[in-house]
């Protein structure tokens, strides 16, 4: 009984073992390419001789599965990393830009919001520049009265005392740097106002896009 037992388990196996290599055959995979010398190459894995052409990827029954390009080189694996990093910041380009826009928005939801905003910047310029002249008005003063000083000793000056010497040469700087100052807020009214300007026609468009269906 036992015996009978082990010969009806051969059959079975042995279907089994034919079942396998079925299937091994139908997965099995052919490759194929005519090298740099014009000589036909196959192998059952990619070819390490036709790297730098087209490969074939064959089915037993010699149909296509696929076709295999060859390895970029050296120069166009550089190119396509070139332009993988100028896309990469081109869309962290953009991302930004938008982020910029939402928070432009977000701040401005109209032009009055702007308009007050474009107020209130000029006018911290404006409290600047009168604080600078009214320092420059006290420097005039001191200077009028250290000049009268001075008058004293206009046919040699040198004979001055050392200390109003160095009071009008410490008022000449301090005026010329109040009015470098003030040429800088002068720069920085202009640079304010240019900055509203073009925020106003970039809102201006937004605003317009956000008020249409589509932008909702």
């Amino acid at each position: 009984m036992p015996h009978q037992a082990h010969a009806s388990v051969r059959p079975i196996a042995r279907a089994l073992a034919l079942a396998w290599c079925s299937v091994g055959l139908a997965q099995a995979a052919i490759f194929t390419c005519v090298d740099a010398q014009g000589r036909r190459i196959t192998s059952d894995r990619p070819i390490a001789a036709c790297m730098d052409r087209e490969q074939r990827e064959l089915s037993p029954s010699g149909s296509v599965r696929r076709v295999i390009p060859p390895e970029p080189t050296a120069e166009e694996r550089a190119a396509l990393e070139a332009k993988r990093k100028a896309d990469a910041e081109r869309d962290a380009r953009l991302n930004e830009e938008k982020r910029r826009e939402r928070a432009l928005l977000s701040r401005y939801p109209n032009e009055a919001a702007h308009q007050r905003e474009r107020v209130k910047a000029l006018e911290s310029v404006d409290a600047v520049e009168a604080a600078i002249h009214k320092r420059i008005e006290e420097l005039v003063k001191l200077r009028a009265g250290l000049d009268e000083e001075m008058a004293f000793y206009a046919k040699d000056p040198a004979k001055a005392p050392p200390l109003v010497q160095r009071k009008l040469k410490d008022n000449k700087s301090l005026l010329d740097a109040q009015q470098a100052a003030l040429k800088q807020q002068t720069a920085e009214r202009q640079r304010v106002s240019e900055r509203f300007d073009a925020e106003l026609v970039q809102l201006r468009t937004l605003w317009a896009q956000a008020a249409t269906p589509s932008a909702r």
